[in-house]
């Protein structure tokens, strides 16, 4: 079979290509350029070294039109944003799939660690799932998509990439955001666009001091320093108003959940039903809950409370090892 890998030159995307090839199929990769010379020059150098024909397609001008301006704009509005849910349906497979169609190849595939069958986006192993971050895939996207780690543990893996003498066996895992290299979005932030001013830190109402600015902080983000000799988290954050709610630890957790903006990776079950959901991107979270619709919103009703729900984030709803869909906590 034909196969078109999202190839990145890291220890994922390499053992995705053995993997692939020692199946018997035809491997051909294609690596999403953003201007990383560095990072280009090593997918090309470790692509050559695999044996696998590698397409090289810029995407600066997607990627930002697609993926920093809406995360842009939605930490300035005071939500927490995961680019890379948004980019995966939007850049990364939207452009895996073109490039397959132009070279008559029947799926495409990625070193997450998922699992695809029978149309279904099922998770990968629990150490290292990353089902939640493909939550907002297709329907289509997922009947062509293979991913060719989802059996295994990340520990599994670099061994694998040892046994194939991969010299990115030991490389060390890509953690930050693809176009903020440094990890350092604040500065990001500020080079790209005028960042709201200083407010006021309430707490019960009261005004306790001044934050430097909405887009430094995130829901459960803990503020720094006691008051009246207790932690303090951030609660919400009142864009218009340019001010930053406070609580306590205990009054983070939420039991009650509403999602807009739902994509469903099924057919849409009948209200009420039972699932599971997750809202970030951990794997200690995973409460049952009920699920409920309202007008176009989801309201999740959890049967134990989960940490500091932060707009923007997705709640992702499963039913087993089965992705139903992910939508935007509000």
């Amino acid at each position: 079979m034909k196969i078109v890998l999202g190839f990145s030159g890291g220890v994922d995307s390499s053992v995705s290509a053995m993997l692939l090839k020692a199946a018997g199929h035809e491997v051909f990769g294609l690596y999403l350029d953003n201007t990383d010379e560095n990072a280009r020059d090593s997918a090309v150098f470790t692509a050559h070294h695999i044996g696998i024909p590698l397409k090289v397609l810029e995407i600066k001008d997607e990627l930002e039109e697609k993926v920093c301006k809406p995360f842009t704009d939605a930490y300035l509005s005071g939500k927490t944003p995961n680019p890379c849910i948004i980019c995966n349906p939007t850049v990364k497979f939207k452009e895996l799939i073109a490039y397959a169609n132009s070279i008559g190849a029947d799926k495409v595939a990625t070193g997450h660690y998922a699992r695809s069958e029978n149309r279904m986006l099922l998770k990968g192993q629990p150490s290292n799932d990353q089902s939640y971050m493909l939550c907002r895939l297709t329907k289509d996207q997922v009947a062509r998509a293979l991913f060719p780690l989802g059996v295994y543990e990340k520990t599994q893996v670099r061994k694998i990439a040892e046994e194939f003498n991969l010299p990115v066996a030991h490389k060390p895992d890509s953690m930050e955001i693809c176009f903020i290299p440094d990890k350092d979005y604040i500065h990001w932030l500020s080079t790209k666009t005028k960042v709201p001013s200083i407010g006021d830190f309430v707490f019960h109402g009261e005004t306790i001091g001044k934050h430097e600015g909405i887009y430094r902080y995130t829901v459960g983000q803990r503020r720094p320093g006691l008051f009246d000799g207790r932690k303090l988290y951030i609660s919400r954050i009142d864009a218009e108003n340019n001010r930053i709610e406070l609580a306590l630890w205990e009054d983070l957790f939420k039991n009650e959940i509403t999602a807009e903006k739902f994509n469903w990776l099924c057919e849409m079950p009948s209200m009420p039903f039972r699932a599971q959901v997750r809202v970030r991107h951990t794997k200690w979270e995973m409460p049952f809950c009920t699920v409920e619709a309202v007008e176009d919103l989801l309201k999740i009703i959890c049967d134990t409370p989960v940490r500091a729900p932060a707009p923007g984030q997705s709640a992702v709803l499963y039913d087993g090892d089965r992705v139903l869909g992910g939508g935007f906590i509000i």
